[in-house]
């Protein structure tokens, strides 16, 4: 699984806790399980890989940072949404873009460049060409009227290549044939 990949779960996940009253550790009890993802991934490709341990991590982490952070994160959206409603934004927009920020503020190993560059991508594959535009302008202007520091991303083991590792119960020993 890439960290694309993981990120674009982390932003389901986020925009599916827009539409329930569960916490986001409720969400991610069900959600991040062998048993969910062998039935999303039967239709969406991007499940069809379950992630390893500290994969799910990197997906809770985003997850739970979106779900505490919530309103500072709308704040910033609402602020650089200049001339529309935070209410009439798109929700899958606001998904990214809240994901997008929180990397940003709270995650030092992701350069901005590339938590926004993630965004925009994630966002041609769901919005419009305007829509695009638009999450593209508020995260750059959030970046540079906060003066958030660019930095440059460590090179952390690489938990986005290795195979998924089975879960406790799953890793009772197999008898040998």
């Amino acid at each position: 699984m890439t960290r694309t990949n993981a990120r674009e779960i982390a932003v389901h996940l986020t925009f599916e806790l827009s539409f329930t009253n569960q916490t986001a550790d409720e969400l991610l009890a069900s959600a991040l399980t062998r048993t969910t993802f062998a039935l999303i991934g039967e239709e969406e490709p991007l499940y069809a890989e379950y992630p390893n341990a500290k994969q799910k991590e990197y997906i809770a982490g985003l997850v739970k940072g979106v779900y505490e952070h919530c309103p500072e994160l709308d704040e910033y959206i609402a602020r650089y949404a200049i001339g529309w409603s935070f209410s009439r934004l798109p929700r899958v927009a606001v998904a990214i873009m809240r994901v997008a920020m929180y990397e940003i503020l709270y995650m030092q190993d992701i350069p901005n460049a590339a938590a926004i560059n993630e965004a925009v991508e994630l966002t041609k594959h769901y919005e419009d060409p305007d829509v695009v535009s638009f999450v593209n302008g508020i995260l750059g202007s959030f970046v540079r009227k906060e003066s958030i520091p660019d930095r440059t991303a460590a090179a952390p083991e690489d938990i986005f290549d290795a195979e998924p590792a089975p879960e406790a119960s799953e890793s009772a020993q197999v008898p040998e044939a």
